[in-house]
């Protein structure tokens, strides 16, 4: 029962019946990484799909200065890299835990006969992946449309939404990443974060810590302009 559990926090596998979960947990790989540990790396050939079980994981490539352009930040029952199963692509970006992570592998090669054995398990995946699809497709919309501050600003909820926790009245996010980390999140400059970070601390409304964010005032981040 608690293997069908860590496989039904997975939403690409959430339609999916107990006997249609025990199908994949039978070609599962359990891996632990330590912080700062490298899962895989931009361009290696791509041997399997992961899913967090716990723990964060962050994906980014790098430029031909060495900068890093930070892609996503994934939590509990994610997975990546988004590109993912049905191609042979090499893996898009470079995967690193930023704190104590436990993954479940899944072989792309076991996966793929999996599927071609068992369509009904196929049909409802393909569903999900359509819909993250589309999830994506929004998200890029959103920032488009938006100015530096404001995709700052949106970053921040998002963080809060996904991985805040209510503490005492505020909202803590344990997140731990620097302001340059944040700014090649959104596509800007270290300098830029700063100068946001610092409005918002002398406003009240939000605490950097070691481990993240505090946030003090979650209505007035909503609503926060700095126009």
């Amino acid at each position: 029962m608690q293997q069908m559990e860590l496989l039904r926090q997975i939403s690409l596998f959430r339609d999916l019946t107990p006997d249609e979960l025990a199908r994949i947990w039978a070609i599962v790989i359990p891996r632990s990484y330590r912080k700062r540990t490298a899962i895989f790396t931009e361009g290696s050939h791509k041997e399997a799909v992961f899913f967090v079980q716990n723990g964060l994981i962050k994906t980014y490539k790098t430029d031909e200065n060495g900068n890093e352009h930070i892609m996503s930040f994934l939590k509990t029952g994610d997975m990546f890299p988004h590109t993912g199963f049905f191609n042979q692509h090499p893996y898009p970006a470079t995967a690193e835990a930023i704190m104590e992570t436990q993954l479940l592998a899944i072989p792309i090669h076991a996966f793929e006969q999996l599927m071609m054995n068992t369509p009904a398990i196929a049909i409802k995946v393909m569903r999900v992946l359509s819909g993250k699809i589309m999830e994506l497709q929004e998200k890029l919309q959103e920032l488009t449309g938006q100015d530096v501050q404001d995709r700052g600003v949106s970053f921040l909820l998002k963080l809060a939404e996904n991985y805040g926790t209510e503490h005492g009245g505020s909202v803590l996010v344990e997140v731990p990443m620097t302001n340059q980390e944040f700014a090649n999140t959104i596509g800007t400059t270290r300098e830029t974060v700063n100068r946001l970070i610092n409005q918002l601390r002398k406003e009240g409304i939000l605490e950097p810590q070691r481990s993240g964010y505090l946030i003090h005032d979650y209505e007035a981040l909503k609503t926060w302009s700095h126009k």
